[in-house]
């Protein structure tokens, strides 16, 4: 079964969540902590981000800059296998736009059906600069529009030099990412929207949002979605504050508003103990709220916080 059937097949609220790939030269070690804590929950599947190349300038002796181009973070193809070898949960790696010729992604894929893996959530990803976002290059996709239609024609056989081959026996299914508050680079929300149903039209199965802390906004985008023919799934995507300076890093990087009445208890927190705690209680309400409105899931992003996600599931499944 796809992502989508098992979504669709829930007989109740199930649970799924996002991690990063170990730092380069790390073991993979804190990847599998972080499933084994929660694992008993009954995950319908593990998504794994991707990462681009990042710039660097080190200090020379001349008293120069150097430009050096790293990647910090292995492959997720890589650790999508190893989490589907070592406990058998479904995963789903993140393909991107950003930093990938259609090559390298192309061999990606290619690499994903010999391990069996055909669920993918196709993203643009994030820019290297503060800039309009580039591609890599002319040979890059642009935009999660340009990469959903070569995971289509690779679906069918056809690859990038124009050669058409046997289409895989399991073609790949795919998720695509939206913005209950907007993306930042959308002009406003009904184009934002318009590209969204662009996606869903060329065949993506389901969606998953960006986190969010005011359900109303999830609900009302939802609302919209629908009014304009988007029938597929739209996973809600929630994440427990777990930092004091989160209440003004996350709104910065990821463009979410923090409900006042939220940012308030949190400015009353001495530690950032007190602001976990505080993390924890918001996102156990919004949970349920969301349950109560027969979500088919909820998506939690754990990044550096999942023992708060930890405690969030064991008040609600």
């Amino acid at each position: 079964m796809t992502i989508a059937d098992l979504i669709k097949s829930s007989e109740k609220t199930a649970f799924s969540f996002e991690l990063l790939p170990p730092l380069k030269g790390n073991s993979i070690a804190k990847v599998f902590n972080t499933i084994d804590q929660l694992k008993e929950f009954n995950p319908l599947y593990i998504n794994i981000t991707s990462h681009r190349d990042e710039m660097e300038y080190k200090d020379t002796t001349n008293g120069l800059y150097e430009r050096k181009v790293i990647r910090k973070r292995p492959g997720t193809v890589a650790v999508a296998a190893s989490i589907q070898h070592s406990y058998g949960i479904k995963v789903v790696p993140h393909i991107i736009c950003s930093g990938f010729t259609k090559s390298e992604t192309e061999y990606a894929l290619i690499d994903l059906n010999f391990l069996g893996i055909h669920d993918i959530l196709v993203l643009r990803g994030d820019n290297a600069n503060k800039d309009r976002f580039k591609a890599v290059s002319e040979q890059g996709n642009q935009y999660a529009l340009d990469l959903i239609n070569q995971v289509n024609e690779l679906n069918t056989g056809k690859f990038l030099d124009g050669t058409f081959l046997d289409a895989f026996d399991t073609p790949f299914s795919y998720g695509v990412a939206a913005y209950p508050e907007k993306h930042e680079e959308a002009p406003n929300m009904d184009s934002d929207m318009h590209w969204l149903k662009q996606k869903v039209d060329a065949g993506a199965e389901y969606i998953v949002t960006q986190m969010f802390f005011d359900n109303e906004k999830y609900f009302d985008f939802v609302r919209r979605a629908r009014e304009m023919g988007i029938t597929i799934p739209i996973v809600p995507g929630l994440k427990p504050i777990t930092l004091m300076n989160q209440l003004s890093v996350l709104p910065k990087v990821f463009h979410v508003d923090i409900p006042e009445a939220f940012a308030k208890e949190i400015r009353k927190c001495k530690n950032n103990d007190e602001v976990k705690q505080v993390g924890v209680e918001w996102c156990i309400q919004q949970s349920k709220e969301l349950m109560q409105h027969n979500v088919p899931i909820l998506h939690f992003y754990t990044m550096m916080a999942t023992n708060s996600t930890r405690k969030v599931a064991e008040a609600i499944f």
